[in-house]
C-alpha cells in the first residue's frame, strides 16, 4: 500500500531533476555538511568537458529512478538534494544527500551507488578532474 501511496503521488505530483551549475565548491548550498561527508579537495563544478554518463544524462535520470527504492511520503512535498563526485578514473566514489525527509535522502543515496557505472571524467585542459554533480530532486504532491 505504502508504495501505491508514493506511486501515485509521483504521477499527480511535479518530479523535477535537472543539473545546478555552481562556479565552485564552496558555493554549494550545503557546503559545510558536504566538507565534513566529502572529501573536496581539488574537486571543480566546472570542466571543459563535464563528466558524461554512458548514454547521457537522460539515461542516468531514466537508471536512477529505476535504482530508487519508493517509499512512504507524509509531506506534501520533499526537497531533497543529491551530490556525487566522479572520480578521474570515472567512477562515482563518494555520494551525498541532504534534504527535508532523511528517508528520501537516504534512499536518493543509495540509487546513485547502485548506479556503479564507469563515467566518461571530466576534463580540464586534456586531464580528467574529480567532478562534482549536484541536481535537485522534488517532490510536490498537488
Amino acid at each position: 500500500m505504502k508504495k501505491v501511496i508514493l506511486f501515485s503521488a509521483l504521477f499527480v505530483g511535479t518530479f523535477l531533476f535537472s543539473q545546478t551549475d555552481y562556479s565552485s565548491v564552496s558555493q554549494l548550498p550545503d557546503y559545510a555538511i558536504l566538507k565534513k561527508r566529502m572529501k573536496l579537495d581539488d574537486v571543480v563544478t566546472k570542466a571543459d568537458t563535464p563528466a558524461e554518463f554512458p548514454g547521457g544524462m537522460d539515461n542516468f535520470r531514466r537508471q536512477f529512478a529505476e535504482k530508487m527504492d519508493i517509499i512512504d511520503v507524509k509531506s506534501k512535498s520533499i526537497d531533497t538534494r543529491v551530490y556525487f563526485i566522479v572520480e578521474k578514473t570515472g567512477y562515482v566514489r563518494s555520494v551525498a544527500a541532504t534534504g527535508s525527509d532523511k528517508k528520501h535522502s537516504d534512499a536518493a543515496e543509495a540509487a546513485v551507488r547502485r548506479l556503479f557505472v564507469k563515467w566518461k571524467p571530466a576534463i580540464i585542459n586534456g586531464e580528467p578532474v574529480r567532478y562534482l554533480y549536484t541536481f535537485p530532486l522534488t517532490l510536490k504532491k498537488h
